[in-house]
């Protein structure tokens, strides 16, 4: 059995944090779908329309983000959350590429609502995950895109399993190893809210990756949410 858990100390700092979690076993991550790439063109003209008279830092699902990442020590113009990072791109006229059907959906879903969202390869995660604070001798982990293999900060926020982190920076950039491939076939994507955002908004969230991935990529899709008072999932 593998787990999903957010330890206390996570809570003790962001108590109203909320995390949508769609699990996804014998899924079909092959291929593109025109439907799919479709609408993520679609979010990435409303975005730009949307920020034409808004400043990125001051929109009020990514302010929290910003003083989130203050609080454990990261600078949010060096190290922009996903979502935030994700916005930038697009305003500044590049097109998101395809990348696998997952990954393409929960783009798209991710730029709808102003919400970050990511995913993991289950196969490639050892033990358990935790959402935690790094400690002061975390192992060495290549990030997505990198060459070079650097250990997480101390007290930052990761995801991690028994080999190392698998998100540094809570959303801001994953490691290679667990990275959604179309070999992909058992996997779990998590989307995560701090105020304003509520449990209704995350229900929305999570409600649409589990219909277009049933949609598109088939397999046995559930959602759940994860709370102060209900801090784990059971993932497999």
């Amino acid at each position: 059995m593998t787990k999903l858990l957010v330890t206390s100390e996570i809570f003790a700092k962001f108590p109203d944090v909320l995390l949508g979690i769609v699990t996804i076993h014998d899924t079909n991550n092959e291929g593109e779908y025109a439907e799919v790439m479709n609408s993520l063109r679609q979010q990435e003209s409303r975005i730009r329309e949307e920020f034409v008279t808004l400043q990125v830092s001051e929109h009020p699902r990514i302010v929290p983000w910003r003083e989130a990442y203050r609080q454990f020590g990261a600078k949010p113009k060096d190290y922009p959350s996903s979502i935030e990072n994700l916005i930038r791109r697009v305003i500044k006229g590049h097109t998101i590429p395809h990348i696998n059907p997952l990954v393409d959906i929960y783009n798209t879903i991710s730029l709808r609502h102003i919400m970050p969202v990511g995913g993991e390869d289950l196969d490639q995660i050892r033990g358990d995950v935790v959402l935690t604070f790094a400690g002061q001798n975390e192992n060495a982990i290549q990030l997505l895109g990198e060459k070079e293999e650097r250990a997480p900060r101390a007290a930052e926020v990761i995801y991690k399993d028994d080999t190392g982190a698998i998100c540094r920076r809570w959303n801001w950039k994953e490691a290679d190893r667990t990275k959604l491939t179309a070999k992909t076939r058992n996997a779990f994507l998590i989307t995560e809210a701090l105020p304003p955002v509520d449990r209704d908004l995350v229900q929305t969230v999570i409600s649409e990756l589990a219909a277009q991935i049933q949609q598109y990529c088939g397999g046995l899709v559930q959602a759940h949410i994860i709370d102060r008072s209900s801090p784990e999932i059971i993932l497999r």
